[in-house]
């Protein structure tokens, strides 16, 4: 509660900063139909959950520094036959002791509440990505306008928290940082046992149904994102999740997946192959993206950035492909042209947290961020050639390859949080073929 609290506080500080009176309104996330009367598995709203820490949907978080009860959470009543059928409710009396909220209420009653938080009020501050919010506090601030006679005035401003939430969260606190590191050891473990069960003439669905089923049993409920589970020419497809295909004798697999552990995300990708041995080509472009990747951790510490890593990534790149006669001519010349692009065709990585692409500040006035302590991020280098690439010799041909681990950015460098997962060459090979006797 009390990490909840202390962020709430300093959005309360920010918001009294203002040059004229202003109020926060977060609202959660709201069910989703699946089909029919069934809905997705609920997902909160990591900004909401960011600042409470409730898990349930239809609720509304309202900060505004200038009333006595500065922070009031509007939720569902508790209702015996509802929850029958949907699951239990933290309900109005536990909210406002198990959540540390000043004033809770029913949401039933919100435009009431919020006609009284906004009223006199100069600016609003939301998530205008919310539509459903928008939409609410355009309603409530018409009802305001209607009411003028009444001596209620009505906010003239509306601003984004976008901002304000994407610097907050890019600084990760020691409870953060100690769900993270459980998420990562689910994941890692998940991977090392994947690696057991891909073989040929087993799917790829057998290999991600492995990885989900790990992550259940530890206690990470859900995945961090739709698992990837991409063999043979279907690693050259980036958000690949069908996973349909049957895993082939020689074919290499790409497995892009992490587990979701009380709301934070961990983000891991191997490739290995599917028979335990890589080719010459295999190796010889593994190699490279693994080099790859070293030059980038390089440059993982503080004072660096991203853009930086970045650069490290693809200088390597752009010399194994050289080495390995798939460019021709000199370094100076593809780098300048950027050839690599076509075979490293994503960013090197992303800030990590309550989601697996974390929203948080990648540039401050348009300066690159620079990395500092507790912040986190994944490194992921890759090299994709598809058959399409006719140029290219059909020997390299189908062929995908991503590593992807997540690290903590250290006073003295980097922690990285999924090191355990086999990566180099002879790791992946002894893992595999001890695993399978």
């Amino acid at each position: 509660m009390k990490i909840y609290q202390q962020r709430r506080q300093r959005l309360l500080d920010y918001l009294a900063q203002q040059a004229e009176p202003a109020v926060a309104v977060i609202a959660s996330a709201a069910l989703v139909t699946r089909s029919h009367d069934t809905e997705y598995p609920f997902r909160q709203n990591s900004n909401f959950y960011y600042l409470t820490g409730f898990n349930e949907p239809n609720a509304l978080l309202i900060l505004a520094p200038h009333l006595d009860q500065p922070v009031q959470l509007l939720c569902q009543p508790s209702d015996p036959a509802a929850e029958v059928w949907h699951g239990r409710r933290l309900g109005i009396e536990a909210a406002k002791q198990d959540l540390g909220v000043d004033m809770a209420a029913s949401i039933e009653h919100q435009n009431s509440y919020l006609k009284d938080a906004l009223s006199g009020i100069h600016t609003v501050f939301s998530l205008h990505q919310d539509n459903h919010c928008q939409s609410l506090l355009k309603t409530v601030s018409e009802q305001l306008r209607a009411e003028q006679r009444k001596q209620r005035l009505v906010p003239t401003q509306f601003q984004d928290l976008h901002s304000y939430f994407a610097a907050a969260r890019l600084i990760k606190d020691e409870h953060e940082l100690a769900l993270m590191r459980t998420a990562a050891a689910i994941s890692v473990a998940a991977h090392k046992r994947a690696m057991t069960v891909a073989q040929p003439g087993r799917y790829e669905y057998q290999v991600a149904a492995t990885l989900e089923y790990e992550f259940a049993l530890a206690g990470a409920l859900h995945p961090a994102y739709g698992t990837i589970c991409g063999s043979g020419e279907n690693a050259c497809i980036l958000h690949y999740t069908e996973n349909t295909k049957q895993l082939q004798d020689g074919e290499l697999l790409l497995i892009d997946a992490g587990a979701e552990y009380q709301g934070y995300a961990a983000d891991i990708t191997r490739t290995f192959p599917v028979n335990g041995r890589f080719t010459g080509e295999q190796r010889a472009l593994y190699e490279v993206v693994l080099a790859a990747q070293h030059a980038a951790l390089a440059e993982a510490k503080v004072g660096s950035d991203l853009i930086q890593a970045y650069n490290a990534a693809a200088r390597v790149i752009t010399e194994g492909l050289i080495d390995l006669k798939i460019l021709h001519g000199s370094l100076v010349e593809h780098l300048e042209r950027q050839s690599y692009r076509r075979f490293f065709i994503h960013g090197l990585g992303h800030w990590l947290g309550l989601d697996v692409h974390d929203d948080c500040t990648y540039q401050e006035q348009g300066e690159q961020i620079k990395f500092a302590p507790n912040m986190v991020l994944t490194v992921e280098p890759g090299i994709y050639i598809p058959a399409s690439m006719t140029d290219v010799n059909e020997r390299w041909h189908n062929i995908g390859i991503r590593i992807e681990d997540d690290i903590v950015i250290t006073p003295s460098g980097h922690e990285n949080l999924t090191a355990d997962v086999p990566k180099t060459v002879e790791e992946i090979e002894q893992w595999i073929q001890n695993s399978r006797k």
